[in-house]
């Protein structure tokens, strides 16, 4: 298996030298998964490119509103009253980010939290990739029961103190990610690094949700994602099909997305639905447009526009077709 050759990988010959040459472990506690939650606390481990650990960080951030779920993260209102704006922090979270690769257990949720807070704070976050572990977990095909954390420390041998602690959390994360990192290497594995991308516009208008389990408003997320679910009204027209390079959008169109968009992504694909088109979240033969600012991230929706020969656009091409679609034929 990959994970039994990575004691071999020894030499700087045979670390791959298009391997990134430092990590931020990350890991981020907040008050809920919505757009208008807030981080109450942080934690970063910084690696450097073999995945050995340098230093580790840890902070509680005031999130100047109700902590949300205590039960999970035990962080009261009481306990974060003291603690630091996100905006006094920012400089040292920067520092600890910058010039690194952002790796987190479901990537997407830490990276967009981090996002936002930076946005609230008039700044810019310092990444440029991220690497999700589930990701790395399922590209070299580790025997896991799940894709949760704790599965994938006890996998490793990794003994979990405080689940839901983010101190905890990232050193956990921290010494499963270094064997994978190494597994890679020896495999010649191509990390799943995908582009991170700063918003700079956005909004914590809370969104509605559909119902669901879960405590404290936990309930209505998809699998695997961040996002709360949606239940978008349907798309009046019928689908004309592909769009053509050169050609207007048209009305009923299927359009999806995949990875980050500088624009919050529930803005845009409000955008999208009062254009009149179709906000697809998946890639089939139907689909008449992919938008992306990542095309060779290797993400399942990439590789499937390419196996159905879907057009592509990055998000700077989308919002200029976005101001002239052809109306649907009468």
């Amino acid at each position: 298996m990959l994970e039994d050759r990575a004691t071999a990988v020894s030499s700087a010959t045979q670390w791959p030298t298009v391997y990134p040459k430092g990590y931020a472990v990350v890991d981020v506690e907040t008050t809920g998964l919505a757009r208008d939650d807030r981080i109450i606390s942080a934690a970063v481990y910084r690696l450097d490119e073999r995945g050995e650990v340098e230093d580790h960080w840890y902070t509680l951030v005031n999130p100047e509103r109700d902590p949300g779920p205590v039960w999970i993260h035990g962080l009261t209102t009481e306990v974060l009253e003291g603690a630091p704006l996100f905006a006094d922090i920012a400089e040292e979270f920067t520092a600890r980010l910058e010039g690194r690769v952002l790796v987190a257990h479901n990537a997407a949720f830490d990276w967009q939290m981090i996002a936002r807070e930076y946005a609230r704070a008039q700044r810019e976050a310092p990444v440029r990739q991220r690497l999700c572990t589930i990701a790395l977990s399922k590209e070299l095909g580790l025997p896991l029961p799940n894709f949760k954390l704790e599965s994938l420390a006890a996998h490793y041998g990794v003994v979990q103190q405080r689940a839901h602690h983010a101190l905890d959390d990232a050193r956990v994360l921290a010494e499963a990610f270094r064997p994978s990192l190494r597994a890679a290497a020896a495999g010649g594995v191509r990390l799943p690094l995908l582009e991170c991308r700063p918003l700079t516009e956005w909004s914590d208008r809370a969104v509605p949700r559909q119902s669901g389990g879960g405590q404290g408003g936990y309930g209505g997320y998809r699998s695997g994602s961040w996002r709360p679910s949606r239940k978008r009204p349907a798309c009046p027209y019928p689908n004309p099909g592909r769009y053509e390079d050169g050609k207007r959008l048209k009305q009923g169109m299927r359009v999806a997305f995949s990875g980050d968009t500088s624009v919050d992504r529930d803005l845009l694909e409000d955008r999208v639905t009062e254009a009149g088109l179709h906000v697809a979240s998946s890639i089939s033969r139907l689909t008449s447009l992919l938008v992306t600012n990542d095309p060779d991230s290797g993400t399942s929706k990439v590789a499937k526009a390419r196996q159905f020969g879907t057009p592509v656009v990055d998000e700077a091409a989308f919002g200029q077709l976005l101001r002239d679609v052809e109306p649907a034929d009468e």
